[in-house]
């Protein structure tokens, strides 16, 4: 077996960061949606859900750059372009949403796309022994998870 400087598989390492950049692009996605959202929604709960995206889109920027650290830390090159990303990006874009529920359910769908392919990279990192990105992935369920949760009741919906 071929390890790293960190001590870990290499062949591993690298099938991990190639799905943490997948993850940065669909971030990237996510991160851009929050911000549209944020910008374009109307209507009688303007002033909650403008604070909210904010919110959300503060914690996404940071992601997106906690993943791309990871990304160099493992040796690699975080994707950069927006080329990049929407090749390799699941999440849902939207596009001039200004409604409450839409915004929300964007948020939700969204987020579950990034839930998927967090699980697969905890799998693998959990395979690797790869505490760091392992770790970071485990933080990141945990929140998202909540945040699922959260939108779904505001929707009134069931999980």
């Amino acid at each position: 077996m071929n390890y790293n400087s960190l001590g870990l598989d290499a062949q591993k390492t690298e099938k991990i960061a190639e799905k943490l950049n997948v993850l940065l692009a669909n971030f990237q996605t996510y991160y851009q949606n929050l911000r549209g959202i944020h910008w374009n929604i109307r209507g009688k709960r303007f002033f909650d859900l403008h604070v909210k995206f904010e919110e959300l889109y503060t914690d996404a920027n940071i992601k997106v750059d906690e993943i791309a650290e990871r990304i160099l830390t493992l040796g690699k090159v975080p994707l950069h372009t927006f080329d990049d990303y929407v090749k390799a990006s699941k999440v849902p874009v939207g596009k001039n949403i200004h409604n409450d529920e839409h915004s929300v359910q964007l948020v939700v769908n969204s987020l579950s796309e990034l839930l998927k392919i967090e699980r697969e990279i905890l799998d693998d990192s959990g395979d690797a022994s790869d505490e760091g990105t392992n770790s970071m992935m485990s933080d990141f369920i945990t929140e998202q998870e909540k945040t699922v949760w959260m939108m779904k009741a505001w929707l009134d919906e069931k999980i």
